[in-house]
């Protein structure tokens, strides 16, 4: 475990009271010589991000975009974390073709672990809320998240109380979507069994970097959709001048992490979109696992006088 302390603030767009720690857990498929896997290891490798302080937590379990690596988002991990959530952030492959069926089977099946597993990893005295559970997903990530909730195939033991988008993306274009699709284009057809939803778009998702290569959040699959077939309780939140990597770590390590400054039209730097998602996410979370909507309520308004990105739609159903 890694402890990672820091400044206390009320602020959700700053990091939060509670001290933290990383917990990297292998799978139950680890197979390193003379490795000794738990009985009660997840069927995905984790890193978790968890509050030292003890008492019950809600849970937040965060899918990464496609062919991305968990630790990329350890720095928005420890924002939500910091603010009192366990955040369960699986690397569920590190190869994938176009078909997403064996990441949203993968998300179930963690899911349901939870009950049975994730207590066993935690720092003492600290316990997982699981009638407190979020689900959220980045990019492809973000798909699998609502297809997760959705249930469409996947019964789950555990009921999750908020789902969320991270510039969320159901493939190339809309002639063209990943396998199984989960866009239908019908208004308000989601099903996420009463779950709220919120759905954080980039302004520069759907704008190329360089005519090699298509948009990263291309229009008629991205966030917009998505929203689109949201039922209420719903949120819509859309970053102008922000791209589609930018929550991602200020320093992504390795050949993945190096292209991810190159694949996507970007910002001009990552903070203020990563600080933006951890706080939405966070006021998200208060709202609708916790009941405390005051935050949420207070983004929603623009009733906060220092956002760290400019708005340019923001949009509610309730």
């Amino acid at each position: 475990m890694n402890s990672t302390h820091k400044t206390a603030s009320t602020n959700i767009f700053d990091l939060g009271k509670y001290p933290t720690n990383f917990i990297n857990i292998e799978s139950k498929t680890c197979c390193s010589f003379n490795h000794k896997v738990s009985p009660f290891s997840p069927p995905k490798p984790l890193l978790i991000c968890s509050p030292t302080q003890a008492g019950d937590f809600p849970v937040l379990v965060l899918l990464h975009g496609y062919l991305l690596c968990n630790s990329f988002y350890s720095q928005l991990i420890h924002h939500i974390a910091s603010h009192g959530f366990i955040v369960v952030a699986p690397q569920l492959y590190t190869v994938a073709g176009p078909d997403t069926q064996g990441e949203i089977e993968a998300t179930a099946k963690i899911i349901d672990w939870l009950s049975e597993g994730l207590a066993h990893f935690l720092p003492p005295q600290v316990n997982p809320d699981l009638k407190k559970l979020g689900l959220a997903g980045h990019s492809r990530g973000g798909k699998v998240a609502f297809a997760v909730a959705s249930r469409r195939s996947n019964p789950m033991t555990i009921e999750v109380s908020a789902v969320i988008g991270i510039d969320p993306v159901d493939g190339m274009d809309k002639g063209s979507q990943t396998p199984p699709p989960v866009l239908t284009y019908s208004p308000r057809s989601f099903d996420l069994g009463g779950a709220g939803a919120l759905v954080i778009g980039s302004g520069l998702g759907e704008v190329k970097r360089n005519p090699l290569f298509p948009p990263c959040a291309p229009k008629g699959v991205n966030h917009e959709d998505f929203y689109n077939e949201c039922r209420k309780p719903a949120y819509y939140f859309v970053a102008k001048d922000q791209g589609h990597l930018d929550m991602l770590d200020d320093d992504t390590k390795g050949i993945r992490g190096k292209a991810t400054f190159c694949l996507c039209k970007n910002g001009k730097c990552r903070e203020p979109m990563r600080r933006f998602v951890g706080g939405a996410v966070v006021a998200f979370l208060k709202g609708y696992v916790e009941g405390d909507t005051s935050e949420l309520v207070k983004l929603r308004e623009g009733h906060y006088e220092m956002l760290p990105v400019v708005l340019q739609r923001v949009e509610y159903i309730v």
